[in-house]
């Protein structure tokens, strides 16, 4: 067995305090997932039954022939496909190491580099950026077989399942460590409890399978409970799905529900609708609630702790509110030593329970779990009925549209454009993805913002290029030369 990722885990007394739900010493998740259920698993183009979706991962599994703890990354849109080699992967007693389609290579490579990935499966149309990341053994779902049989790798349930990337404002990618009973945990408290998800349901959403947000809404939540999924491969596909698809429990960010206010595509069948991965307005909240009838279920979550671990049911919801913590979680609010704080007021947000961070061979798991709680980077209060409500960032990550961007890494980019002298990168509030991405130029020579834009675009994912550009003379400074982020936000 390969051990890397094991042998790579912080120390035991560096975790989270953790309270999982009772499993087996010895289980894969992905044959949990599949478990015995009949019907349709997958809604596309062509309907997959459970069995079908069963024979399909099996054969990828054998395609692979890895010994149990290799990296495989798994580059794609969400697709039918995709879905399949994710279990696949898994059966195979493989890793999982995901990233989203958008990505370039530059970006692909950090990944592969850090968790030592040594195979992969994509999509023919993104196979080039793959090949230039790294060398790795490369198959496309061309080449895999629609079929075939495949005993699942008998994995314990605390062997690493999937290694999931979240980027800091460093830039540098963080893998967050996530075991085969965590995979289920977060099915058997978030899921369970607060959507309560049934065999005649149909899942589908925005959010990219390689974010965890995603990857439980496309995923993990409809087969733990022999439900339906409908993944659709780009945001603006998603509400024709509704229509033809007859979806009716959503996954998407407070941008994707703005978007879906100015549809006339009937939304009848939606019963269930999650927002997670930017604070939820409780004016969007209350518009959707007045097209639909639908109350949308707030939730925070994080990379680090695999899923949603403060929400509540829709009847249960205060708009604007997150909500109060998950079944199988607690949380609290606290100051910088650690102590709770009293109703009302302002601090760290502390989570601990059924899922929690362990860093792939990373110093920053020290700052991310303090005292056996998980600190989430965020600004919380709680009120006197124990709902959270979301106050900033304790960092400057830039969250827009439900995707996290490193401010540092676009500022990197845009400092290899030769007439780039000088930049600085902020979040800059918008009406319409709630922040984007602006950055402050003091150019060496004439260029325009078009032209910068287009820079960063060719150079990261596109989705992290500035939508906002401003020239400056020179930046704002303290005495000692750091640049004053704060004024800058200022001018947002």
């Amino acid at each position: 067995m390969d051990t890397f990722a094991k042998d790579r885990l912080p120390p035991p007394e560096a975790w989270p305090t953790l309270t999982p739900p009772a499993y087996p010493d010895r289980l894969n998740a992905a044959v949990e997932l599949l478990g015995q259920h009949a019907g349709i698993a997958v809604r596309g183009e062509t309907d997959w039954s459970y069995e079908e979706l069963n024979t399909r991962s099996d054969a990828i599994a054998a395609a692979l022939s890895i010994e149990p703890g290799t990296r495989v990354l798994l580059h794609s849109a969400n697709t039918p496909e995709a879905i399949a080699a994710w279990l696949g992967i898994l059966k195979a007693g493989g890793i999982v190491v995901a990233t989203m389609p958008l990505l370039r290579a530059g970006e692909i490579a950090k990944v592969i580099e850090k968790a030592h990935v040594t195979h992969a499966i994509t999509e023919e149309r993104l196979a080039e950026e793959v090949v230039r990341a790294g060398e790795v053994e490369l198959l496309t779902f061309h080449e895999l077989p629609a079929a075939g049989s495949f005993t699942a790798v008998d994995t314990a349930a605390d062997d690493v399942a999937i290694i999931a990337f979240t980027s800091g404002t460093t830039g540098l990618p963080k893998g967050c460590v996530h075991f085969h009973r965590d995979l289920l945990a977060t099915c058997d408290t978030f899921s369970k409890h607060i959507i309560d998800p049934q065999p005649a349901d149909v899942f589908s959403g925005t959010p990219p399978l390689a974010f965890t947000f995603g990857l439980g809404g496309h995923v993990l939540f409809p087969l733990r409970a022999g439900a339906s999924t409908a993944p659709v491969a780009a945001p603006d596909q998603l509400a024709p799905a509704i229509e033809e698809r007859r979806i009716t429990t959503l996954f998407t960010a407070p941008t994707g529900y703005r978007a879906l206010l100015k549809s006339d595509n009937d939304l009848s069948s939606l019963h269930t609708c999650v927002s997670a991965g930017e604070p939820l307005p409780a004016s969007v909240s209350d518009a959707w609630y007045e097209k639909t009838g639908i109350r949308i279920v707030d939730g925070i979550g994080s990379t680090e702790m695999l899923h949603i671990f403060i929400a509540s049911p829709a009847a249960e919801a205060k708009p604007g509110s997150v909500g109060r913590p998950v079944p199988g979680y607690e949380a609290r609010i606290v100051d910088r030593d650690m102590n709770t704080l009293a109703p009302g007021e302002i601090g760290r947000l502390a989570v601990r329970g059924a899922t929690g961070c362990r860093y792939l061979e990373d110093p920053r798991q020290s700052t991310y779990v303090v005292d056996g709680w998980n600190l989430t980077g965020d600004a919380f209060s709680m009120d006197e009925d124990g709902y959270f409500w979301f106050q900033s960032r304790t960092d400057d990550m830039i969250i827009s549209s439900g995707y996290n961007i490193s401010g540092f890494e676009v500022e990197a980019a845009l400092l290899e454009h030769p007439a780039v002298a000088e930049c600085a990168v902020v979040a800059a509030p918008d009406s319409e993805r709630g922040h984007v991405v602006k950055a402050f130029v003091v150019a060496s020579q004439p260029v325009t913002a078009k032209e910068l834009q287009d820079h960063v675009k060719a150079k990261i994912a596109p989705y992290k290029y500035p939508r906002r550009v401003e020239f400056l003379d020179a930046l704002p400074r303290t005495p000692t030369g750091k640049v004053q982020r704060t004024v800058l936000r200022e001018r947002t």
